[in-house]
């Protein structure tokens, strides 16, 4: 009887410590008692080992290495204003404008050529071309990257411009490059490029950060050319995966100052990776301005105190008075994304989000579903992309702005993952994004309200358990 009562005890211990430390956000406390209720033990010692506060051991960000970067960015850099832009509806946007500016360290810079490219082989064309250009070094970071035909390619140019005398340094996500072979890595280290995992298992383990990724994607070539978008380095991403296909997913090549912001967010997670910090005059050469697109990186991850990319996408969605076109793969919002999209949707703007007609993951798709009658209700309109898997992470705001980067609409790239996005601000870079939207739309299924009600039972069940758990996917 007394052992009954010690379980008990500990049980109640168990629960009450997961209260108290997750007290401020009530959707993880929701979701963790779910799990220690069905899995008492083997539940609390996955909560121990996952949901660790990042921010309660995070190392000081703005140190002097840190602090030299930013100095050197703005000293460089052609800053923008309100009055300074180009796009005349953001001018009357002052609020949006303030928001955005204040958004991550990196400034509002005025002198950018971008090149929005769609899907994995125009994307991977403009990368090699890149890559081959390279005279001083390489920058890489991905979250995952894979040892198949893609990845060798990529590898052995790597290598190439190696032996050529170009400084190349590689990182990849911990998790989201497990599978990736210990025989790839030592190929390239062989070979003089110096590679890093950004919180490797082990590591994840030992400091209890197993919940959180690295899931940026940045290419900086000669601190000229930049790259950053949704694709990894796989052959899926060309759309070689049996399973799902064509892989619809958008990428970006950019010159300019906004460059200088990539190489500043690669050193501070390769300083963090690697141990070393880099600083040389080379890594920000001057260039030639050859556009006028106004461009802002925004970076976000666990070891800030402000959940910039949460920010950036409510602060956005408030805006809206015309129309809201959204793609994202995975759509598990927060309470205030919900708010704010249901009330733009019963205010009248064209609320637009395309998500997958097969997804990738079942638990992330029925928790995705068990949002869309609440949504649909207050007016916004989903559309299933059916020619493939839909991986583009993008979003345009009226013709005020639109945004590319790594971010999902999801509670785990607000609050767990590093991530990085561009928002563009050049009319004619927001029309290019569009023209890609509308071309989605003609190959996507408008989800009918009066057909999505009659689902299965079993789907509904489905859902809400998967809603419960959706503040931990």
């Amino acid at each position: 009887m007394l052992w009954v009562i010690a379980i008990l005890v500990i049980y109640i211990i168990q629960l009450i410590t997961i209260v108290f430390l997750e007290h401020k956000h009530p959707s993880k406390t929701v979701a963790w008692l779910l799990i220690s209720f069905c899995f008492p033990l083997i539940g609390f010692v996955l909560y121990y080992f996952v949901a660790q506060d990042y921010t309660a051991r995070r190392r000081v960000r703005h140190n002097r290495y840190e602090g030299d970067l930013l100095g050197r960015i703005k000293s460089i850099t052609r800053i923008t204003n309100l009055n300074s832009m180009n796009n005349v509806y953001m001018r009357k946007q002052p609020r949006l404008f303030g928001l955005v500016s204040a958004l991550s360290d990196s400034p509002m810079t005025g002198c950018n050529r971008t090149v929005i490219l769609t899907n994995g082989q125009e994307t991977y064309n403009a990368l090699i071309e890149g890559l081959k250009s390279a005279t001083h070094h390489i920058h890489m970071e991905f979250y995952i990257i894979r040892d198949d035909v893609i990845g060798r390619m990529i590898q052995e140019l790597l290598i190439q411009k190696a032996s050529e005398g170009v400084q190349v340094r590689v990182i990849a996500d911990g998790i989201g490059s497990l599978e990736l072979n210990q025989a790839y890595v030592t190929k390239l280290r062989k070979a003089g490029v110096e590679f890093h995992f950004f919180l490797p298992l082990a590591v994840s383990l030992f400091r209890r950060r197993l919940n959180y990724r690295n899931h940026r994607k940045i290419v900086v070539v000669d601190g000229r050319i930049g790259y950053v978008g949704g694709l990894n380095i796989g052959d899926e991403y060309a759309g070689y995966h049996e399973k799902l296909g064509f892989w619809r997913d958008t990428h970006m090549q950019i010159e300019g100052d906004a460059v200088y912001a990539l190489q500043a967010v690669f050193l501070h997670d390769w300083s963090f990776a690697s141990g070393q910090k880099v600083w040389q005059e080379e890594l920000f050469p001057p260039h030639q301005c050859t556009g006028d697109e106004q461009v802002k990186m925004v970076s976000s991850g666990p070891d800030a105190d402000l959940a910039a990319t949460q920010e950036l996408f409510f602060g956005a969605l408030i805006s809206a008075q015309e129309r809201i076109w959204m793609m994202t793969p995975y759509f598990v919002p927060d309470l205030s994304i919900r708010l704010a999209l249901k009330t733009a949707g019963m205010s009248g703007v064209d609320v637009r989000i395309i998500i997958p007609h097969q997804s990738d993951s079942n638990i992330v798709d029925w928790a995705a579903r068990s949002y869309l009658e609440e949504m649909m209700k207050a007016g916004v309109k989903f559309y299933e992309y059916q020619q493939g898997f839909c991986h583009a992470k993008t979003l345009i705001i009226d013709k005020t702005l639109a945004c590319i980067g790594t971010a999902n609409m999801d509670m785990r790239s607000f609050y767990c993952n590093f991530e990085l996005n561009a928002i563009l601000f050049d009319s004619k870079a927001i029309y290019r994004v569009e023209t890609d939207f509308l071309e989605d739309f003609e190959v996507s299924r408008e989800i009918e309200y009066r057909h999505f009600m009659e689902r299965s039972h079993k789907q509904r069940v489905m859902e809400a358990i998967s809603r419960m758990l959706s503040p931990l996917l």
